[in-house]
């Protein structure tokens, strides 16, 4: 399929106003582009509707929970209104609590650290490493990578059966791979785990920002996601889902918010009666900016509608993949097969290249951002590229000089903001430097492949 062919099809509705989508970078081969942001699986563009809402809260920013004065009382209520956003966002149960965290890292380590005594942990090697290292206090058996949708609930379901003795357990599974954007048999995987008496958690990180997630639709016991991935800047995320096992947990943070009581003892000490509420795990002041911001992001992609954006975002895909479908040289990384459902995340690797060198190429001849590693999945990725899972590498790191092999792969990722320009640009970028080769002379500096502007 040809570039002009991919370029001539009819969008299926227009990108979401984003910020950045005006800037221009140079080109080390001389003059400006516009600047073609394709790495939104690391962090998407801020929405501009996020950042005229914080923009206009912000000039009434106070401190929440106690304080009397109005911009307090009014920062509280904005704060607590951003939790029932989330809440409805994800679909939360009755009886669920939303704690705002920094991230999905944060999440996942606030549940590791809520775990009941002896609790037994299943992770596939697939995961990111946000979901694959919190587990540090835990029994955790890791499961090897799984081949098809079939597969990976079979594997869950043996391991769950073998496990000896019988305890509380949890399962730690992705919604959508951050490597190859495939979906995971999310409500297959919850039904496996809940028939063996164990409890689930979803990282959402890269599926909430292009799907809708329902916790109660698909029955998990927690999900956990970030803000920057959807569109909100400021540091916010979100462990949401069943409560018990937070209230009986100690509070991830000593401090004030997260306690209700504190009184001295005669001999000395201190007693504290803590919250039962998220503020329990919520000590310190909190981002409100970043909370009002991920609410924000919330209500703008659900007024947009999923359906709408999950039909553009497909016909991006298509784009890239039937684009490249005639370059031989192109090899795309895949867990469950090529045509397995995915979104906007596709890794690949270049035959002849380096990954880095065609990653910094990219950027710095066409003005386009991708990512270039392991992308903090380094057994994944080493898996789908038949080296050693188990094998160390450097995230974001080459392992070789420009021209020489790597072990490394190249992602392309887009969302609700991503013009048809940038992807049109980028299938021309890669044909190109496929068949005619970089312009410019590259070197490696401190671990990355750059431009070699010395001469």
């Amino acid at each position: 399929m040809s570039v002009s062919t991919v370029a001539a099809a009819p969008s299926v509705c227009a990108p979401l106003p984003v910020l950045g989508r005006d800037v221009t970078v140079p080109l080390v081969t001389g003059g400006e582009v516009t600047y073609a942001a394709l790495d939104y699986a690391a962090s998407a563009p801020a929405l501009q509707r996020v950042w005229d809402d914080v923009a206009a809260y912000a000039p009434y920013y106070g401190s929440v929970h106690r304080g009397a004065g109005y911009l307090s009382q009014l920062s509280t209520d904005l704060f607590e209104n951003a939790r029932r956003t989330v809440a409805e966002f994800l679909d939360c149960r009755e009886d669920d609590q939303v704690v705002f965290t920094r991230s999905t890292t944060d999440s996942l380590n606030l549940l590791a650290a809520a775990l009941p005594a002896d609790c037994r942990v299943f992770v596939f090697e697939t995961e990111h490493h946000a979901s694959l290292l919190p587990w540090r206090g835990a029994q955790v058996t890791y499961l090897d990578a799984p081949r098809s949708p079939r597969e990976a609930v079979e594997t869950l379901e043996r391991a769950l059966a073998d496990r000896d003795p019988y305890g509380p357990a949890l399962v730690c599974v992705t919604g959508a791979s951050n490597v190859t954007g495939e979906l995971w048999p999310v409500r297959e995987l919850t039904a496996a785990a809940h028939a063996h008496g164990a409890r689930i958690v979803l990282d959402a990180a890269q599926l909430a920002p292009h799907h809708q997630v329902s916790v109660a639709g698909l029955d998990v016991d927690w999900v956990a996601f970030s803000g920057h991935k959807l569109y909100a800047p400021f540091g916010s995320g979100v462990l949401a889902g069943r409560a018990d096992w937070l209230r009986a947990a100690e509070p991830y943070l000593a401090g004030g918010g997260a306690s209700r009581k504190v009184s001295r003892r005669q001999d000395g000490g201190v007693d504290v009666e803590w919250h039962d509420s998220a503020a329990r795990h919520e000590a310190g002041s909190p981002n409100v900016i970043g909370a009002y911001a991920l609410a924000s992001a919330c209500k703008a992609l659900t007024e947009a509608g999923f359906d709408t954006l999950v039909a553009r975002e497909q016909y991006l895909v298509r784009a890239v993949r039937e684009g490249l479908a005639d370059v031989p040289e192109v090899r795309f990384l895949s867990l469950f097969g090529d045509d397995a459902p995915r979104v906007g995340v596709l890794s690949f690797v270049v035959e002849g290249w380096n990954s880095s060198h065609f990653a910094a190429a990219l950027s710095a001849e066409y003005g386009i951002g991708v990512r270039d590693g392991l992308f903090c999945a380094h057994p994944l990725v080493r898996t789908l590229l038949g080296s050693d899972p188990q094998s160390q590498g450097a995230c974001g790191s080459p392992e070789a000089a420009p021209g020489e092999k790597s072990l490394n792969a190249i992602r392309v990722s887009f969302g609700a903001g991503t013009p048809d320009e940038h992807v049109e640009r980028f299938v021309r970028a890669v044909r190109e430097l496929v068949t005619d080769g970089a312009k410019w002379n590259y070197r490696t500096e401190d671990g990355r492949c750059v431009p070699d502007t010395s001469a």
